[in-house]
């Protein structure tokens, strides 16, 4: 895989209707994406050395999304704001271009806005996911 611009990434979210369609986040320009595995321990007294031992399989896996920007118009603008007041869960797409598309529930766990006075309002946010997260290949 050759190297690729981090502006490529994209975060969409669902609009809540059916079928679904997805509205684009703001201009971010800052994102990150992070999977994540807990391990379960299943180290016993007959455990090969005394080496830790883990149950495959048997951990809880979550996804993690933060990004900073600035919102590119009133419409995206108000399904992040509205999502994050509610605390539902909103269908999100996460596109990684030549790596894969990640989709499902995610709570907007953190939602900031700032500004300087001689600039743009920016905002920074953090996605956490809520249910099955499915990952598409691309």
């Amino acid at each position: 895989m050759a190297a690729q611009a981090g502006k490529d990434m994209l975060l969409k979210i669902g609009d809540g209707g059916s079928p679904q369609a997805f509205v684009t986040v703001a201009g971010l320009r800052a994102r990150t994406i992070s999977l994540n595995a807990k391990t379960i321990d299943a180290t016993d007294g007959d455990s090969a050395g005394r080496w830790r031992e883990l149950l495959a399989g048997a951990g809880v896996r979550s996804a993690a999304v933060s990004g900073a920007g600035v919102f590119r118009d009133a419409a995206s603008d108000a399904l992040v704001r509205d999502s994050f007041f509610a605390q539902t869960a909103r269908t999100w797409r996460l596109v990684i271009p030549d790596f894969a598309q990640l989709e499902g529930p995610f709570l907007v766990s953190a939602l900031e806005y700032a500004g300087q006075h001689d600039g743009e309002a920016a905002f920074a946010l953090t996605l956490a996911s809520a249910g099955a997260v499915s990952v598409t290949a691309i």
